[in-house]
């Protein structure tokens, strides 16, 4: 009888063991879940328009709670404008009370008459074709709102459209912080 005491000993032992392991797994779920829908998200990149410094189908880590908006962060938007469905992935240009320039002819783009080191865009931008779109060349961004563009000025709709313009702060889903995936390209934007 003393040896059926031991398996049921076992048997007691290895209920508990599975129950510890569920509430742990359980509660590291609900961690995950409470800080991607409070704290921080993961979103993809479609399309070429963040090139190089993001690709097609990056996944991007965003920080989203306390977040403000500032000049060169990467941000994910919301805004729905064109031909755009989903979230846009763009660099913020200039903030509220700033004013942005345009000069396709130099190629350069000014925020408060002071033109932006950008090493981080593709190629020389181009004036777009005429009759692409409406295009904004001189703006002062209202406050509460940002200005984006993207980092292949050639190939980004972007607040230079005036179908898009300049986004209001509400639809800032966060700012990018890291690449997840692929492995290859894992690390920090900041």
């Amino acid at each position: 009888m003393p040896e059926r005491e031991e398996s049921l000993s076992s048997a007691d032992a290895l209920k508990q063991d599975l129950y510890l392991w569920l509430q742990t797994m359980t509660l590291a779920l609900v961690t995950l879940i409470l800080l991607f829908t409070f704290v921080g998200r993961v979103v993809g990149v479609e399309g070429s328009s963040m090139e190089p410094s993001l690709q097609d189908g990056d996944l991007l880590l965003l920080q989203s709670i306390a977040y403000t908006p500032k000049q060169g962060d990467i941000v994910v938007l919301t805004k729905p404008f064109g031909h755009v469905d989903g979230a846009i992935v763009k660099r913020v240009i200039a903030v509220g009370g700033q004013h942005v320039e345009i000069d396709y002819e130099a190629g350069t783009v000014s925020v408060d008459g002071v033109p932006l080191d950008e090493p981080y865009i593709k190629e020389a931008m181009a004036e777009p074709p005429a009759g692409t779109y409406e295009t904004i060349t001189s703006v002062t961004v209202p406050e509460g709102s940002v200005f984006v563009m993207g980092d292949n000025r050639n190939n980004s709709d972007d607040s230079r459209d005036t179908r898009l313009g300049t986004v209001d702060e509400q639809y800032i889903l966060g700012r990018a912080v890291a690449v997840l995936l692929p492995l290859g390209r894992f690390g920090s934007l900041l």
